[in-house]
């Protein structure tokens, strides 16, 4: 899944992130809105770690999201 795919579907994937990254609030959630950039920036803020770490750990993520699979990761 690519991050456009991802971004149209955030809603239903919001649940996901926030049990991949538990510090993140809902309120955080709703800020980011499916981009990218503001999902890194939250993971440096509540995580404490560099942007390159933080994206890394987002591309690992979305490598796992199969596309047509009900957005559940493999």
């Amino acid at each position: 899944m690519n991050w456009t795919q991802l971004e149209g579907q955030w809603h239903q994937l919001a649940g996901q992130v926030k049990s991949r990254w538990a510090k993140l609030t809902d309120d955080d959630l709703k800020n980011v809105a499916g981009k990218k950039e503001h999902l890194i920036g939250k993971l440096q803020q509540h995580y404490g770690i560099l942007k390159d770490d933080a994206e890394k750990q987002v591309d690992e993520w979305i490598e796992k999201i199969k596309p047509g699979h009900d957005t559940k990761p493999s």
